[in-house]
């Protein structure tokens, strides 16, 4: 009898993952809205990945990737002229974060301070990302965090091992 090429073969091509993926245009428009449209878009972005793929995803993952998306468009809001794109994307256990501007400038954490009142949207951002990237494009510039989707220490899926992104 024949081997027939089932799914325990593993030379069969495997299917690519699914492309999980939102870009948005926000425009600031000086009363902070499209913060909290931008919230909502990743809120809603999560649960999708959630419902419609089946992936884990943690009320906490939630949590953090509001928080990162508030702060990364709060920032590209306050100091670069012109539209803002975000694009969320799952990449393995993690959701990227992503955010263009027209302001070619790089962001830079300031030294800690306890008296200092506001400013500390990087620190966050970096506390909470397992990943961030800042790269100048030809047009400004990109910023880019990563939050794992799960609770698991390692930052995988199923607690099995760590994820590679």
């Amino acid at each position: 009898m024949e081997p027939d090429s089932s799914e325990d073969d593993d030379t069969a091509p495997q299917a690519p993952a699914p492309a999980i993926r939102s870009t948005v245009a926000l425009d600031g428009d000086g009363d902070g809205s499209c913060i909290a449209e931008a919230r909502g878009l990743a809120a809603r972005f999560l649960a999708r990945a959630k419902a419609e793929y089946g992936l884990p995803v943690s009320a906490r993952a939630v949590d953090l990737t509001q928080l990162v998306v508030s702060e990364l468009v709060t920032n590209a809001l306050k100091y670069a002229p012109g539209p803002v794109l975000m694009d969320l994307r799952i990449v393995d256990a993690l959701v990227e974060v992503e955010v263009w501007d027209s302001d070619p400038v790089l962001p830079v954490a300031l030294a800690a301070d306890a008296q200092r009142v506001g400013q500390h949207g990087l620190e966050i951002v970096r506390a909470v990302a397992r990943g961030f990237e800042a790269q100048r494009e030809p047009v400004g510039k990109r910023i880019t965090a990563r939050i794992a989707l799960t609770d698991a220490p390692d930052g995988s899926i199923n607690g099995d091992g760590p994820s590679h992104a």
